[in-house]
């Protein structure tokens, strides 16, 4: 091939769309397309403007109105737009009748986060669990998908199943569908094994919102190089590594992170993987204080780990990136309420101290602030709980 010719994608362009409900306020939504921003980002587009519509629920057809749709259109072809995302999921429908009226590539927000499982999947199983959630996202919309693969190649969104296997009737996608679901199954019996011969260590899981640092308390506790980027999903199979706490030995594992409107499908599809958080005996939810929405990630996070079914496992907190923690204190005549932007670190622990039962800790991961004190409560945690299973047991004496 000519050294000339480049085979890398262009970066793509793009336009984000969401809409503000009487549920969702204005300002959630900007939250919202910030998170969707930074998604694209992840999967490699530039994001150049977005656009927001109030209305009482989605439009059934096009999801925004008519006439926003239209304002949207204009704005795409006079600023040679490649791409539109819209934070919520779509009907097959709704994706016809946009593309039909915006003529470029449109993506939802669960089409976004399966092209970045695609691109940070790196072992066989990864890749399993993120092609059966592919296919299970294509098979209500494959008639779209067919006429839409034909135009398009490569970029945001087509990562995964290839044209080939698309272009197949919806019989051969569903048989594709039980195939993978078997491999999957298979693999679960052999990682089921894997965790009885891990012996009696007690298990203590990471979880967490997605981008918190999770990776990196791993490294720092294991000693390891577990991947840690300052990207959405940097992590997607699950670490474990044996870690020794002054005489006490555990297991610890770094677990895929969570986010809001998490797609069903992706939640089946790693369920062996969030087996070593089903089958932990402690919970490290790691939260970044930093973030601006840091609180309502807890709520997601809580949420997720309830439908999974470990919602009242033992959990410690642990509040992460207090080196780039920001508030603005007060006016004397504010009487504004008190939220986790306008107190300060000391005050703010204070306040989580005393709804978590004092069963938290606030450090730097990246600076080991606190460090020493958040391995000593760990340590305390594990030991106490060791004690009661294994009350003979040598590590303890």
């Amino acid at each position: 091939m000519p050294k000339n010719i480049s085979t890398a994608i262009p970066v793509e362009r793009a336009v984000l769309v969401a809409i503000a409900t009487q549920q969702q306020s204005k300002e959630k939504t900007d939250e919202y397309l910030d998170e969707l921003e930074f998604l694209l980002e992840t999967a490699g587009g530039v994001p150049v403007a977005r656009f927001i519509q109030a209305l009482d629920k989605p439009n059934v057809a096009t999801y925004v109105g008519t006439g926003k749709l239209e304002e949207i259109a204009q704005y795409v072809k006079a600023e040679n737009i490649d791409l539109v995302v819209f934070d919520d999921e779509l009907g097959s429908s709704q994706l016809r009748n946009i593309e039909k009226a915006l003529q470029v590539k449109i993506l939802d927000r669960t089409n976004l986060i399966l092209d970045i499982f695609a691109k940070r999947a790196r072992t066989a199983y990864a890749k399993t669990q993120v092609e059966l959630a592919q296919y299970q996202y294509l098979l209500p919309r494959l008639t779209r998908m067919w006429t839409h693969l034909e135009r398009q190649r490569g970029g945001i969104g087509l990562r995964g199943p290839g044209e080939t296997e698309i272009e197949t009737d919806r019989r051969i996608i569903r048989d594709k569908i039980s195939l993978l679901k078997k491999r999957l199954e298979e693999i679960d019996v052999q990682q089921a094994v894997q965790r009885k011969n891990r012996g009696k260590l007690i298990r203590v899981a990471l979880v967490g919102y997605t981008n918190v640092g999770k990776s990196t308390i791993m490294n720092l506790l294991s000693k390891s190089e577990v991947f840690a980027e300052n990207k959405l999903f940097a992590t997607l199979d699950t670490t474990v590594r044996k870690v020794v706490v002054d005489n006490l030995p555990f297991l610890l594992s770094d677990t895929v992170g969570f986010i809001r409107k998490l797609p069903h499908n992706l939640i089946e599809s790693f369920k062996s993987t969030l087996d070593e958080t089903r089958e932990s005996d402690v919970l490290l939810h790691i939260v970044d204080i930093s973030h601006p929405d840091f609180e309502s990630q807890i709520e997601t996070v809580n949420e997720t780990l309830a439908e999974i079914g470990v919602g009242n496992k033992k959990t410690i907190m642990v509040f992460n990136k207090i080196d780039a923690y920001s508030w603005e204190e007060k006016d004397a005549d504010d009487l504004s309420p008190e939220t986790a932007h306008n107190l300060s670190l000391e005050r703010l622990k204070s306040s989580w101290i005393s709804r978590t039962n004092n069963n938290c800790i606030f450090i730097s991961a990246k600076n080991k602030t606190n460090y020493q004190e958040f391995r000593a409560l760990l340590y305390k945690e594990i030991r106490d709980m060791h004690a009661i299973r294994y009350p003979y047991d040598e590590f303890l004496y």
